[in-house]
């Protein structure tokens, strides 16, 4: 069976600094006719980055508005037009945590949630992390930095207490990698 859906017709309904949306009518696979509603992330998409020093990964306290709460996430940013994803990476270490690196690994490439958005987001691991004395934090960002030992990291994502999509799926893409890494060592 062919899965593609075909677009009939697209009418912007909504277009921000951020996201605009648009309302697309389709036609299914069997014929059918539907609508999807679909949110187009400005430059694509945003990066995270699982910063991790001495056994210990750095995390935000920020505030969500769309949830309405405060959330403990890695730190993450949205790419700028024409940025590469590895220097939004260095960019929101320093900005966010004051922190730089010369290593910085690419854990996965993901749709962020497909069903109605065009949102990718890349994920990084950053090791051998040291302070970045020109770190400047961004204009009208409030957050808290704190460090929790890996293990108790992975921890809070099992006991529910981190409900970040993209903080679990680094710390967990974080863990996988490392634990590779460590019997690669052993072998």
């Amino acid at each position: 069976m062919d899965l593609i859906e075909k677009t009939i017709s697209s009418r912007e309904i909504y277009n921000g600094k951020i996201i605009s949306v648009r309302l697309d009518r389709v036609q299914l696979p069997d014929g059918q006719e539907s609508q999807r509603e679909i949110v187009e992330v400005a430059n694509g998409g945003a990066v995270g980055i699982v910063p991790v020093k001495d056994g210990r990964v750095y995390l935000v306290r920020q505030y969500r508005k769309a949830v309405e709460k405060v959330l403990l996430e890695i730190p993450a940013g949205r790419l700028e037009p024409g940025e590469d994803p590895s220097n939004c990476a260095q960019r929101e270490l320093s900005e966010e945590i004051g922190f730089k690196t010369e290593n910085l690994q690419r854990l996965a490439f993901s749709y962020s949630s497909p069903g109605f958005s065009n949102e990718v987001l890349y994920l990084y691991l950053a090791r051998d992390l040291v302070r970045d004395e020109a770190a400047v934090k961004e204009e009208g960002e409030f957050l808290e930095v704190d460090s929790y030992g890996f293990s108790e990291a992975l921890k809070m994502v099992s006991d529910g207490e981190i409900e970040d999509g993209k903080t679990i799926i680094g710390l967990l893409m974080a863990s996988y990698y490392l634990s590779k890494m460590d019997n690669q060592k052993q072998s």
